[in-house]
């Protein structure tokens, strides 16, 4: 399993890469393994604002469907529309694929995600 150290990771599998006031959100490796052959990824609306814990998407694997949160608040701003011919990608590579660029809205939230350091604990700890 692969984590990255610059990156934030929420307790639901996904991960954050910060470029000035943008989020760029994907989801761990993980969170693909555990999720199986992706065939499918609902993207969220370009324009659409969340808040952290906010559902942005749905992505289906041949195991399950799971919904896709935001880590952190703020406004969509762009989409990796390639997902939606080629879903697979997210297995093959996914911390290359980002799902959405939210431009943060509280960029203090980045303080309640976990760092790599953590984050392999906190998997680590949930395969036990």
């Amino acid at each position: 399993m692969e984590i990255k150290a610059n990156l934030y990771y929420s307790d639901d599998h996904e991960w954050v890469r910060v470029e000035g006031d943008l989020a760029y959100i994907g989801i761990t490796d993980y969170a693909q393994h555990h999720l199986g052959d992706i065939v499918f990824v609902e993207l969220p609306e370009i324009g659409g604002e969340f808040a952290a814990g906010d559902t942005i998407g749905v992505i289906e694997s041949v195991k399950a469907v799971a919904d896709m949160h935001t880590p952190v608040s703020g406004t969509i701003t762009a989409v990796n529309e390639a997902l939606e011919e080629a879903p697979e990608t997210l297995n093959k590579d996914p911390y290359g694929q980002h799902i959405a660029v939210l431009k943060m809205s509280n960029p203090d939230e980045l303080k309640k995600l976990m760092t790599g350091e953590q984050y392999t604990a906190y998997c680590e700890q949930a395969e036990e």
